[in-house]
């Protein structure tokens, strides 16, 4: 990362407040990649009955059986959206997977407090059902789907490979600083908005067994500047995968990036993560 881009995020601070998130916005849209005029956008169909049940899908040109790359934002269970007025966020993500040969796809999911535990893995299998049925017909490979997820994104392709049995119907998973164990996460607004406080509830959202045990491929992220509590769960999971595979897990250290910057810099002149991401594709599609 170039020192002047590192020095205004870590200015930023770590702490997620609407400055710091704001700040990053604004700071990471400013090197963003402009659109693709080429890359064609098929916007809002609808994966499931609720309103939120909406992705996007990009492709460019007429791919044939190709990767298909989904983005799950976050925005701590109970904001974000797959796409704003105005901001190169997330369609940004879309356009890079498109100008990959891929099919980038962007998605909404339902939220907390009115939508609690477990709906993001429920949503999570919604998605992939509705993809495997209908992204054929986009050029897609229906056996080619890798979900990538950010923060409660992240929690939420986590679930759904702890709850479908190993991530049923997928070619791979990326986190981006997630939440993996909702046990030893220390509860906040946000967190509790999702999963409640019932002990048995944080238990069963506990997806580090599960994470463990899968054949599915993994690539885990954690940024410099995340919060602690991400640089906590990213410890504790490097950890338990120590212990129980023998061999340190698949975990980028995006060195200079803050908590949201790694997502926002897909498709810019910072592109450790695409990089990350796109040999990872390539080593795992079908």
């Amino acid at each position: 990362m170039n020192p002047q881009l590192r020095a205004k995020l870590l200015a930023l601070g770590t702490e997620l407040s609407p400055q710091m998130m704001q700040g990053t916005k604004e700071v990471m849209a400013s090197i963003a990649a402009p659109a693709d005029p080429a890359v064609a956008i098929t916007r809002d169909q609808f994966y499931g009955p609720d309103e939120r049940h909406r992705l996007d899908l990009f492709r460019k040109g007429n791919p044939s059986r190709a990767p298909v790359l989904v983005y799950v934002h976050g925005g701590g269970f109970v904001m974000g959206d797959k796409t704003s007025p105005g901001s190169p966020f997330f369609d940004s993500i879309g356009q890079w997977a498109a100008q990959q040969g891929w099919i980038g796809v962007t998605l909404t999911y339902r939220l907390a407090p009115k939508h609690r535990w477990p709906c993001g893995p429920e949503d999570m299998g919604r998605a992939v059902q509705w993809l495997r049925e209908n992204v054929a017909g986009y050029g897609g490979d229906p056996d080619g789907i890798f979900l990538m997820g950010q923060s409660a994104g992240a929690a939420h392709v986590a679930a759904y490979i702890s709850r479908s049995g190993s991530g049923t119907g997928l070619a791979g998973a990326l986190l981006i600083s997630g939440i993996y164990n909702a046990v030893t996460q220390p509860p906040n607004q946000f967190s509790t908005a999702y999963y409640g406080e019932d002990p048995a509830t944080l238990a069963e959202a506990n997806c580090v067994p599960a994470l463990l045990a899968t054949k599915l491929p993994l690539l885990f992220s954690v940024s410099e500047f995340d919060p602690r509590d991400f640089q906590s769960q990213a410890a504790q999971l490097t950890q338990a995968w120590f212990q129980q595979n023998g061999r340190y897990p698949a975990m980028e250290y995006l060195a200079g990036h803050n908590h949201l910057s790694p997502a926002q810099s897909i498709g810019s002149a910072e592109d450790q993560l695409a990089r990350s991401v796109a040999a990872f594709v390539a080593v795992n599609r079908p």
